[in-house]
């Protein structure tokens, strides 16, 4: 396995391989560009709809075929961005989505084979660019490109999961190459490997534990977090989900799409995949096992292929070498304890927060499931699977 076969590298792990801030747009979607990038302003206003209702439909469905990757996702950022809005952006939601948002919205998604609203990777994967593009990806250099009301909150929560994403690509370069180690038995390289991960884990770990210093619980809850959610399972959309005006194929059917949530992220299901972690049957695992198809089609097929070939929990199990296995624990024990940092996390800015806005409900996740009990649970597996 090669991160360059599914568009990843070891210096942008599952971060974009362009940044958003220099790709041009076609002159019929002027519009939407300049609607989305002063989203805030119209946010502001308290009807935002009244100005998204004046967009026109670019009958982007040719375009989206034919156009260039980066091009498409870009449109995705900004309509993905425009649809939340509209959506979340006064005191009650709608039941309808405009045909003029929902079509290129689906055009778009289609295109990218992911579903058509905000997703993990129109949030953050997509949405970064660098100040200095001579410098690196890090929190002093990059910053988040499109915002909906924008502040110190909003980027800095967007930019702190940039930062690990980056960070991230050394494990998930280390891991591809460890599939092919284990197949050859080579103790002393898995072990150098495994080693290396487990640093880029406690680099991962620091850029986590800054989220506090710039985003408050109370401003994400409040400020950030309302924008975000989707239709699954949410009690302020009467019909149960958002139905899609003039989309012939949805049939004016209620679409009960998931929202934007970490869990979206997928690095730590390719660390599972690799490790063979598994989680017995409940509801975050059906959650997260439907969240799969939310991710870009390269990162599923990436943690699919992973769970695969790797042989190294067996090749490990049988090693004659301590150091190994310790290498290997240890690096389990990262996993586990990122998710523990992300229950204390979900804890502060979300479930000891109080709240009465619309579809905003301090005990269900942005991705529209209960997941204090879950997290814990899953976190305790993780823990509990060392060799």
């Amino acid at each position: 396995m090669e991160l360059k076969d599914y568009g990843l590298s070891r210096e942008r792990g599952y971060l974009s391989h362009y940044e958003i801030d220099v790709i041009t747009l076609p002159s019929h979607l002027a519009s939407v560009r300049e609607a989305a990038g002063n989203l805030s302003g119209l946010l502001s206003t308290g009807r935002v709809r009244h100005w998204l209702d004046q967009l026109p439909d670019p009958g982007l469905e040719e375009w989206a075929r034919e156009a260039r990757d980066e091009e498409v996702r870009t449109a995705m950022v900004h309509y993905s961005f425009l649809v939340q809005a509209y959506v979340w952006g006064e005191a009650t939601p709608p039941a309808f989505l405009p045909a003029n948002l929902a079509r290129p919205m689906v055009a778009v998604s289609d295109r990218l084979g992911q579903a058509p609203l905000l997703p993990y990777s129109g949030y953050v994967l997509d949405n970064w660019a660098r100040l200095d593009k001579s410098g690196p990806i890090a929190l002093d250099n990059i910053y988040m490109y499109q915002n909906f009301v924008g502040g110190d909150d909003e980027n800095w929560f967007v930019m702190i999961h940039v930062a690990i994403e980056a960070e991230a690509g050394v494990l998930l370069d280390n891991a591809a190459k460890l599939v092919s180690v284990a197949k050859n038995g080579d103790d002393a390289e898995a072990e150098r490997l495994l080693v290396e991960m487990d640093q880029a884990w406690e680099r991962i770990y620091a850029h986590f534990a800054r989220m506090p210093e710039r985003c408050d619980p109370y401003v994400y809850f409040h400020r950030v977090r309302p924008y975000i959610h989707g239709w699954a399972n949410n009690p302020a959309l009467e019909h149960g989900g958002l139905i899609y005006e003039g989309v012939e194929k949805l049939g004016g059917k209620p679409q009960a799409l998931r929202g934007q949530t970490g869990s979206q992220s997928s690095i730590v299901p390719a660390m599972d995949a690799l490790f063979k972690v598994g989680h017995s049957d409940d509801p975050l695992k059906s959650f997260l096992d439907e969240l799969h198809q939310y991710r870009p089609v390269q990162h599923r097929r990436f943690i699919e292929d992973l769970a695969a070939h790797t042989t190294l929990r067996s090749f490990v199990e049988a090693s004659g070498s301590q150091s190994l296995k310790d290498a290997f624990n240890a690096c389990l024990n990262q996993s586990a304890r990122f998710r523990t940092r992300h229950l204390e996390y979900a804890a502060s800015y979300i479930n000891k927060q109080a709240g009465s806005i619309a579809g905003n409900d301090p005990d269900v996740g942005t991705g529209g499931t209960p997941f204090m009990k879950y997290l814990k649970k899953h976190r305790d597996e993780n823990a509990a699977q060392l060799v």
